[in-house]
């Protein structure tokens, strides 16, 4: 049995207005004139039930009449993201209010994530492993502040093979207490150290509000642990750390986060010091899409995680966590999707090209599938994520329409007239309409290959380059708590000079609904004045609102 440490409250999860939205199909029927036209699903729609009606496909050929639709960002922010979710076919509801069933497509980007990550883990000398799911209760008792902080999300099971258990069991919200206790079982002596590993782990923690890829009961993460014989060499880990997931925000899903440190109040519970990437949806709330927490000895001390020093003498290990999960996935959906749906940077697209074969007569059916084919088998053969959609059931311009809402980044066309001049028509996802369209490409293989290549790099920048001018001029420097407000009810961020009190922090968040996202590691120079107290500060502070 599993149940929650706060159970009156289970019916107000359960009744999350996210989870009670209806299907796209059928929502707000009168305000469809003011929609994007879309094509619909391959399969039901992103519903709140899972008694949701299906659809039966039409065997018919599909035409742009076909319809679904996506609300404007503009319109609805949150219709919107629940809206892209379902056409692009990145998940759908579980039959538990509150989890989400994560689709093959919405799956390939987080084994693009995965990907990417792993590597960079075994470059940085972690190895890999796996820690049981279940955790005795009194483990996360050991460490006050952590069951302090995660008791309210906590899922717990009582009964396993028909009887009750003699010690509850928690279903892993985190695994800092069965680390160290296996830690305490692996480290003797310096020369055990350091001792870094990661794991790709699943992760329940029972939330009040929740939002598919933002928040849900489940999601998936990996969680890096290590421990060290010193307190400089965990601060470094961290703090290494940390520029990866900046660097991974960066340079693989385009995201221009900003790198800091948590403010004492939004520290991991048992951690020293928590070090975060935020970023900037669409509607400007801010994400943090990644931390790395320094621990120093709160939990070595609490399950007597030591070691024997070079000197003969116990110590203490230091010790660090860092995380990012699925929630990334909801942060590249709102950074860079638009009113066409989503939009995906190339180095995390599941597929990079998408190649659509246009023919009108019997006649030209064979040449035009033939050079799609070759085509096809030049840019796989350059290692490019290649789609050839060449389905008979559906018109071109509904496969235009479909692969643009999936982010596909570049669609290459195919027809009889470019079979005959050897060439393709190449359009930019990031670019739209005729501006981002380009014919009379040579499909000579080097020729393609390198334009390819080329366009998919520079839609890589590009994306970058667009969610780095929003977000920039989404940031307003303030030097007093007047403009601080004046600045969150905009909806912009609020960057200025801190060094007030935990209940200064507190009262801005009562007063605004902002948050200290982070000091920044980029800090100005020069002498600065705290915002709320006039007193001298040496950081600023970002405040925004946040998911």
């Amino acid at each position: 049995m599993v149940s929650s440490l706060r159970l009156p409250s289970l019916t107000s999860l359960f009744s999350s207005p996210y989870l009670r939205r209806p299907p796209p199909l059928l929502r707000r029927p009168h305000h469809h004139h003011h929609k994007l036209s879309f094509p619909p699903p391959l399969t039901t729609a992103f519903s709140s039930q899972t008694t949701s009606a299906s659809t039966t496909e039409n065997p018919k050929k599909q035409t742009n009449q076909d319809q679904k639709v996506i609300t404007p960002r503009s319109q609805d922010f949150n219709a919107w993201f629940l809206d892209i979710i379902a056409n692009a076919e990145l998940a759908d509801y579980g039959p538990v209010r509150g989890t989400m069933v994560i689709r093959p497509y919405g799956y390939a980007i987080w084994e693009a994530i995965q990907d990417y990550l792993n590597v960079k883990f075994k470059e940085t000398g972690h190895s890999n492993m796996y820690f049981p799911q279940f955790i005795p209760f009194s483990f996360i008792e050991k460490e006050a502040s952590h069951v302090e902080g995660f008791s309210p999300e906590l899922a717990l099971v009582t009964i396993g093979g028909g009887k009750e258990l003699e010690e509850k069991l928690v279903v892993r919200p985190t695994s800092e207490t069965i680390v160290n206790h296996m830690f305490t079982q692996w480290i003797h002596s310096y020369r055990d150290l350091p001792l870094m590993v990661n794991q790709w782990a699943n992760v329940t923690r029972w939330e009040m509000r929740t939002k598919p890829f933002v928040r849900t009961l489940e999601f998936l993460w990996q969680e890096g642990h290590t421990a060290h014989a010193n307190p400089e060499e965990a601060e470094n880990e961290a703090l290494q750390m940390i520029d990866v997931y900046t660097k991974f925000a960066y340079e693989q899903a385009a995201i221009p986060v900003i790198a800091g440190r948590k403010s004492k109040a939004e520290t991991f519970a048992g951690a020293d010091r928590t070090y975060t990437i935020e970023a900037m949806m669409g509607d400007r709330k801010a994400l943090q899409a990644g931390t790395s927490h320094n621990l120093g000895q709160n939990f070595s001390r609490a399950f007597g995680t030591q070691f024997m020093d070079e000197n003969g003498e116990r110590q203490h290990v230091w010790q660090t966590s860092w995380a990012v999960s699925t929630r990334f996935i909801g942060g590249i959906i709102m950074t860079h999707g638009d009113d066409s749906g989503l939009m995906l940077p190339p180095k995390i697209a599941p597929i990079q090209v998408v190649i659509v074969p246009i023919w009108k007569k019997e006649d030209e059916k064979t040449g035009v599938l033939n050079a799609a084919s070759s085509v096809k088998k030049v840019l796989q053969s350059a290692g490019i994520k290649v789609k050839l959609d060449d389905t008979d059931q559906r018109t071109p311009g509904w496969k235009f329409n479909f692969w643009e809402m999936k982010g596909v980044p570049l669609r290459i066309e195919i027809g009889p007239r470019d079979v005959s001049s050897a060439s393709v028509v190449i359009s930019r996802r990031d670019v739209p309409g005729k501006q981002g369209k380009v014919f009379g490409i040579s499909m000579e293989p080097s020729i393609l290959e390198a334009y390819v290549k080329d366009k998919l790099d520079e839609i890589q920048s590009s994306l970058l380059g667009m969610a780095t001018s929003f977000r920039d001029s989404n940031i307003v420097d303030v030097s007093s708590y007047d403009e601080l407000k004046a600045a969150i009810t905009l909806g912009k961020w609020a960057r200025g000079p801190w060094s007030a009190s935990d209940a200064d922090e507190k009262r801005v968040k009562e007063e605004t609904g902002a948050t200290i996202r982070c000091f920044p590691f980029e800090q100005p120079q020069g002498t600065k004045t705290c915002l709320m107290t006039g007193s001298p500060a040496e950081e600023v502070a970002i405040f925004a609102k946040s998911y």
